[in-house]
């Protein structure tokens, strides 16, 4: 049988599966992973999985074997405990900043952090009262520019503006353009603020 384009990729593979599928309480047998590889149209044996393991050990990832009966292989540790994302996304959930849109593409980034199982905590839904979120998804990308002249002692220029009932934009005085240095963002109450 002729060998997979996806066999030299036969350890990546292995690090995806444990970091998706295993945790503290969900691991998975060399067998399973076997299984897992399948998928991929990888072939492997038990031994291969476990030099294959060792490697990815070797190269840094916290992989723990449960042995015994019911026992397997889970990925042990991660750079965000499950604590730490469910924090951040009510962070990103609570942000009147953040779009509803670009919340949804943010939890879902988030999950990636974690195994499938735990990701499923993560939609916790924050409700906050009297807390609407922001319509305009340039947002972010405007205080990245901003952030990035700070960085290089650029210039920035801008325009003032209101939005009117129909949401679309007033300027004031008569459009005006200013063009200001940046010191710093302040970040007070869910807004933030420009300091030049």
């Amino acid at each position: 049988m002729p060998r997979s384009s996806n066999q030299k990729m036969k350890v990546l593979y292995i690090a995806k599966i444990l970091s998706e599928r295993t945790d503290e309480d969900n691991v998975m047998s060399a067998q399973k992973i076997i299984e897992a590889l399948s998928h991929y149209d990888i072939t492997s044996d038990r031994k291969s999985i476990y030099d294959d393991i060792e490697a990815l050990r070797t190269y840094g990832y916290d992989i723990e074997l449960i042995p015994g009966k019911g026992g397997g292989y889970y990925m042990a540790s991660r750079d965000f405990e499950l604590p730490e994302l469910k924090l951040l996304v009510d962070a990103v959930e609570s942000s009147r900043l953040i779009t509803s849109k670009k919340s949804r593409e943010l939890i879902k980034k988030i999950s990636k952090l974690t195994s499938n199982t735990q990701a499923k905590h993560l939609n916790r839904q924050v409700y906050l009262s009297h807390r609407s979120k922001a319509l305009n998804e340039a947002v972010y990308y405007n205080i990245d520019a901003i952030h990035a002249a700070i960085n290089s002692d650029k210039k920035i220029s801008f325009k003032y503006f209101s939005y009117n009932i129909l949401k679309n934009r007033v300027y004031r005085l008569d459009e005006k353009v200013y063009v200001r240095t940046p010191v710093a963002m302040c970040w007070n109450e869910d807004k933030y603020y420009l300091i030049t």
